[in-house]
């Protein structure tokens, strides 16, 4: 097991370095000079100079990438065009809300998908897995910046339950939080209903109804716990996705989080802000997936053994 934890941890690293590489390469990729580009072709031949320099442009692209990358083992991202702040400061300024709302709608979405996914497998070719098949097959479909606003024109305009947008308090985090769970449930229940029709009909269910267990204990106990895993794969995957920054949903209900600072990077052409953003999502993407492999092992103890023959 410590072998295989090794290895994902070198194989998560190779996958930040060549991160690291696209993300150096943003700057000098792209069309014209990044600091015309900031500055405006109009800027003093002085405050050219200045920001390539501060930008280290002037060095070799060689010395800029081992610069580039020191700093990040140091935890050093840069600063802020914009704000002149360091990176990492706007990074954790606005991660806790992030955070806040990706846990909110993952929290949503596991808990809708799974019992909604139970429900139409148990009752499989019933109108109630048709009405639930309907929903999923429609909330996939919708886009979320379509499906947001239709929210805040219900929940907030007309009925006036929640907070139209900007707050970051718990009434402004319902609704967001809401439509990041619905739209993420969809998926999950499909999955659900997928893994549970096939293992309900393999023979160890129906001795467990032979023996006279009740149904929950059956679908529960005994049938939910082998289609964990590819539910646990699906949820770690959107979980990373939130937590790197759900763009469209924050900035609809201008949550101030991750998603919408990278809209703001951009629009301002803060180099330095966008190229930690995308390290930091990065990062996130690769830890959230090395712990869901991690938890392979705990889910199914089988996976574990495995792991361990295979280390040696």
């Amino acid at each position: 097991m410590t072998r295989y934890v090794m290895g994902r941890l070198a194989s998560g690293l190779l996958v930040l370095i060549g991160l690291s590489l696209f993300s150096f390469a943003l700057i000098h990729v792209i069309p014209g000079d990044p600091v015309r580009i900031i500055l405006g072709d109009k800027a003093p031949k002085e405050q050219i100079g200045e920001m390539r320099e501060r930008l280290g442009l002037n060095k070799p692209l060689v010395f800029q990438y081992v610069s580039y990358v020191s700093g990040l083992a140091r935890g050093e991202l840069g600063n802020s065009i914009k704000t002149g702040r360091p990176v990492l400061v706007e990074l954790t300024d606005r991660f806790p809300a992030t955070a806040k709302l990706a846990v909110t709608g993952m929290g949503i979405a596991v808990l809708l998908g799974i019992v909604t996914g139970i429900i139409a497998a148990k009752w499989k070719d019933t109108w109630i897995d048709h009405a639930i098949a309907s929903m999923a097959s429609l909330g996939l479909s919708l886009p979320s910046f379509w499906f947001g606003l239709l929210m805040i024109m219900v929940f907030a305009v007309h009925l006036q339950w929640f907070p139209v947008a900007g707050g970051t308090g718990l009434t402004d985090l319902i609704l967001p939080g809401l439509t990041l769970g619905l739209l993420a449930s969809t998926m999950i229940s499909r999955l659900t209903r997928s893994g549970m029709i096939e293992v309900l009909n393999h023979d160890y269910i129906r001795t467990a109804r032979a023996k006279g267990m009740s149904e929950p204990i059956v679908l529960y106990r005994h049938a939910f716990r082998n289609v964990m895993i590819p539910i646990v794969t699906i949820v770690g995957l959107q979980l990373a996705t939130l937590l790197g920054g759900a763009i469209i949903i924050e900035q609809v209900f201008n949550w101030p989080g991750i998603g919408t600072l990278a809209i703001d990077a951009i629009a301002s052409r803060d180099f330095p802000l966008i190229q930690g953003i995308i390290m930091f999502m990065g990062f996130v993407y690769v830890t959230v997936n090395i712990l869901v492999d991690l938890l392979y092992g705990l889910l199914d103890p089988r996976i574990e053994q495995h792991l361990e023959k295979a280390g040696g």
